[in-house]
């Protein structure tokens, strides 16, 4: 690791939607996805990043999801999706060893035949010995998403930045699909991602990053190489911050 490039940010917490491991299916996780995300991680982890994981269950179950809310307890359709999110977990973690990385799986459920309970101390440990950490079943308990799960576990690894791997190259101004005039933000307050409502996470993950300090990344994890970019630093995707800054728009408009 002595030629690698010098790292912005060393250890990070990369969150994944399960949405994304869909590719062009419809349903379930297209391999080719899962190796393309390994290989993404290989590559940073060669340069000495510390990779922690959060993955979402949203291409299996989801408990919003319309066949959640059909159910009749809230909880329970949780539940489901916290399962959801393991299926994606594990399968994530058979890519990256494939990838011969050395992995740990951790879930907020006690799932003890599969992966180990969630203990920080010992997920802090892993990272210093250049394990990727891969997080499950959200935050444990229900009515909780995801994106919160990956605020919280990035703030109790002491992660520098929590990186949001999209199909998007960032936050725009309004959804670029429905208005031509929508322009992306390179950098910009969380506050005022909050107050213009741009849904970059949900409420409670973003409240839990800003009580952190933690500054969120939001990029394009389709392209190759993107994680690497961002975590030196380059320009890529959108820096959600949290300084009185002005907010800056990238220097083309979309």
């Amino acid at each position: 690791m002595s030629d690698a490039p010098a790292l912005r940010y060393r250890r990070v917490l990369l969150k994944f939607s399960g949405e994304a491991l869909l590719g062009d299916k419809a349903f379930g996780i297209d391999p080719d996805v899962l190796d393309h995300y390994a290989a993404e991680v290989k590559q940073a982890v060669h340069v000495g990043a510390e990779i922690a994981i959060v993955i979402g269950g949203g291409n299996i179950f989801r408990g919003v999801s319309p066949a959640g809310r059909h159910m009749a307890s809230r909880a329970h359709a949780d539940y489901m999706g916290m399962l959801a999110t393991m299926i994606n977990a594990m399968a994530l973690q058979d890519a990256l060893e494939q990838q011969d990385l050395d992995t740990r799986l951790m879930s907020a459920i006690e799932m003890d035949t599969i992966a180990e309970p969630f203990i920080r101390r010992r997920a802090v440990r892993h990272l210093e010995k250049g394990r990727v950490v891969i997080f499950g079943a959200g935050t444990g308990p229900p009515y909780f998403s995801t994106d919160t799960a990956a605020s919280r576990r990035a703030a109790e690894v002491d992660a520098e930045v929590i990186l949001k791997a999209t199909k998007a190259d960032g936050v725009y101004t309004a959804d670029p699909e429905k208005d031509a005039d929508a322009r992306r933000f390179a950098t910009i307050g969380g506050d005022e991602v909050l107050r213009r409502n741009l849904r970059v996470m949900d409420m409670t993950a973003i409240t839990m990053a800003k009580e952190s300090s933690l500054p969120l990344m939001v990029f394009d994890g389709t392209k190759p190489g993107n994680l690497l970019r961002t975590l030196r630093g380059e320009p890529v995707g959108t820096l959600v911050h949290w300084t009185a800054d002005e907010p800056t728009f990238a220097s083309t408009a979309v």
